[in-house]
C-alpha cells in the first residue's frame, strides 16, 4: 500500500507503447526528429495558444530552474510561497541556474499565496541598488498542501505581479490534477489567467520521465533554448521525451489519469473522515490527502504495510495545531492506485481506531 508519492509509480501503458514505437529505427538527434518537431503544434492545440514554445526536459527540477533562470536576473528575487517545492525541495537549483537570484517566501493558508501579502510585499519593496528587486512570481499548481488555484485566483495573483512589472511562472507538477478537479480548459488556468511560463508535469501522472517548459511569452523562448542546452538538458535522443508527451496528451490521457488519482484521493479522504480520532488538515482538491492521525494509528498503519510521509506541523494553518499524541501525514494517490489498495488502508485504519 504505497501512498508515499506519485513518483513511485511506473509509466502508463499508452506511454510505454509510444516509447517502444519511438525506439524503432533511427531519427535525428537533439530535438530535430519529427516527434519533437510536431510537439509544439500539439501543445498549441491543447493550450489554445498560437505562439507558445515548448521545451521537453527530463525532470521537474530542470523545468522549474531553467524557466526561472529565463525570468529572473542574478540580482533579482522570485517570490513564492514559503512551502513551495521550488524553495523547499530542489536543493537550490533555481538559485544555481539563475546564477545567484533568490527565492523570497510569502505566507498563505494551505500553501496558497495570500494576495494581500503579495501586494504588500511588492508595494513595500525599496527602490535601492542595495536591495534585490522582485522580477518573478512562482505559483505551485497544485500546492504543497494539495490545494488548487482556481482560474480567478491565478488571475488575481498574476494581475498583482504584472502590475508591479513581474513575470509569472507556474510549477505545474500536478497541473493535470488541478485541471481535472476544476473542470476548466488548460488555457483558463494558465496563460489566460496571466501565466507567462509553465513547468508542465507528466512524470507524476503516467510518464516515465518527461516534463516540459511551456513558454507563452515568445520573448523568453530563445533564452530557454540556450539555457537548456548549456545545462545539459537537451537530450540527444529527444524523440523519447517527445513520444511520452505525445502519448500523455493524446485522447486526454493525462486528464483521465488525473481524474482517477483524484477519485482515489476522494475515496481515501471519505473513508478516513469516518474513522474515530481522524480529521483532515485541508480539503482534498487534487490527489493528496493530509490527515491528522493519532500517533498510535499511524504506527499501526505502517506496521500493516502502508507507506506514507510524516508532514511538518508547522505547515498547518494559523490556529490549527496537533494534539500531544497526534501526527500530520501525507497520503498521495496516483493514476495507477487501485481501489482495493485504498480500501485495504481504510480497513486497517478502522481496525486500529
Amino acid at each position: 500500500m504505497n501512498f508515499a508519492s506519485d513518483n513511485v509509480t511506473g509509466a502508463s501503458a499508452p506511454i510505454l507503447d509510444a516509447l517502444v514505437r519511438a525506439n524503432a529505427g533511427a531519427m535525428p538527434a537533439y530535438g530535430e526528429d519529427p516527434l519533437t518537431a510536431s510537439l509544439t503544434a500539439r501543445f498549441r492545440e491543447v493550450f489554445e495558444h498560437p505562439e507558445l514554445a515548448v521545451f521537453p526536459v527530463a525532470t521537474g527540477t530542470a523545468a522549474n530552474a531553467l524557466a526561472l533562470a529565463a525570468m529572473v536576473p542574478p540580482y533579482g528575487l522570485c517570490l513564492c510561497h514559503a512551502q513551495a517545492h521550488v524553495t523547499t525541495d530542489e536543493c537550490g537549483a533555481p538559485e544555481f541556474f539563475t546564477h545567484g537570484a533568490k527565492l523570497a517566501p510569502l505566507p498563505g493558508t494551505g500553501a496558497r499565496i495570500d494576495p494581500e501579502a503579495l501586494d504588500a510585499a511588492l508595494a513595500g519593496q525599496p527602490r535601492s541598488v542595495h536591495r534585490m528587486p522582485a522580477h518573478a512570481l512562482s505559483l505551485s499548481q497544485a500546492t504543497e498542501a494539495g490545494l488548487v488555484y482556481a482560474p480567478e485566483a491565478v488571475a488575481r495573483l498574476s494581475g498583482i505581479a504584472h502590475r508591479h512589472g513581474l513575470t509569472v511562472h507556474m510549477d505545474g507538477a500536478r497541473l493535470a490534477n488541478a485541471v481535472a478537479r476544476l473542470g476548466c480548459r488548460p488555457a483558463e488556468i494558465t496563460w489566460r489567467a496571466g501565466i507567462d511560463v509553465l513547468s508542465f508535469g507528466a512524470s507524476k501522472n503516467g510518464a516515465l520521465a518527461a516534463e516540459a517548459i511551456v513558454v507563452f511569452r515568445p520573448d523568453l523562448a530563445d533564452s530557454i533554448a540556450y539555457r537548456r542546452k548549456r545545462a545539459g538538458h537537451l537530450l540527444s535522443k529527444g524523440r523519447l521525451l517527445a513520444a511520452q508527451l505525445h502519448a500523455y496528451l493524446a485522447d486526454d490521457h493525462w486528464l483521465a489519469n488525473a481524474r482517477h488519482a483524484n477519485r482515489m484521493a476522494d475515496r481515501l479522504a471519505r473513508g478516513l473522515r469516518a474513522v474515530p480520532g481522524v480529521r483532515l488538515a485541508w480539503p482534498v482538491e487534487a490527489n493528496e490527502v493530509f490527515p491528522i492521525l493519532p500517533a498510535r494509528l499511524a504506527r499501526d498503519l505502517r506496521a500493516g504495510g502502508a507507506a506514507f510521509y510524516d508532514w511538518p506541523a508547522a505547515s498547518l494553518a494559523s490556529g490549527e495545531s496537533l494534539g500531544e499524541d497526534e501526527v500530520l501525514v501525507r497520503l498521495i494517490t496516483a493514476f495507477s492506485t487501485p481501489e482495493a489498495e485504498v480500501d485495504a488502508l481504510l480497513a486497517l485504519a478502522r481496525d486500529g481506531a
